[in-house]
């Protein structure tokens, strides 16, 4: 009895530790909504013509693979708690692919703007209005936030993988697994966010 309570403690204060760790990330991306909003509140029409210059298309395709990667993230999980090791780990591959996918299409999306010399502190930028240079230094900025967390999801869900392989996450104790999955689907959340900020509303 004493060893199950123990077990329970360890599952409570592991949800806790990382929804505390959550609401972290949610403020720091929370400040810089805040701060999007009052400079695109300040420079309207800079921010209107620049957004007018990024790929919806892109934008478009990368909101539906993170939206397809919470889904398999989801179903890992749920294949998890049915014990069948094996999907769970076929998904979270699946997820990992599909958050390379996301970060691939993200630096080509960089790159054709950077060939185009529109990049912080280029000659180009710097000669274009100031909202304008505000909305692309928020542009990379918090695009380059995100797609950190991103990466870092990754290799948080390829150590996932290594320990449902190692079966250190099984039927019995998957938490490791399910809080990789808050992390994984809060940085779906921002995107979510940051999609119709950067590329919708002109």
């Amino acid at each position: 009895m004493a060893d199950n309570m123990e077990k329970h403690k360890d599952v409570t204060g592991s949800k806790i530790g990382m929804w505390l760790f959550l609401l972290s990330e949610i403020l720091l991306f929370g400040g810089l909504f805040i701060l999007y909003s009052a400079y695109r509140y300040k420079f309207p029409t800079d921010f209107h013509l620049a957004a007018g210059e990024l790929d919806r298309v892109l934008g478009t395709f990368n909101t539906l693979i993170l939206l397809t990667s919470s889904l398999t993230m989801a179903l890992s999980i749920s294949s998890m708690q049915k014990g069948k090791p094996r999907s769970s780990s076929l998904l979270l591959i699946a997820t990992i692919f599909l958050g390379f996918l996301f970060i691939g299409n993200k630096y080509f999306e960089w790159a054709a703007k950077m060939e185009h010399g529109v990049y912080p502190n280029s000659p180009r930028l710097l000669g274009r209005p100031g909202g304008e240079v505000l909305f692309f230094g928020l542009y990379y900025a918090m695009t380059g936030l995100h797609g950190l967390h991103v990466l870092a999801g990754i290799i948080l869900l390829a150590v996932m993988w290594i320990l449902i392989r190692k079966e250190r996450i099984h039927r019995a104790d998957f938490m490791l697994l399910e809080n990789s999955g808050l992390y994984w689907h809060l940085v779906d959340i921002i995107w979510i966010f940051l999609f119709p900020l950067f590329y919708l509303i002109t």
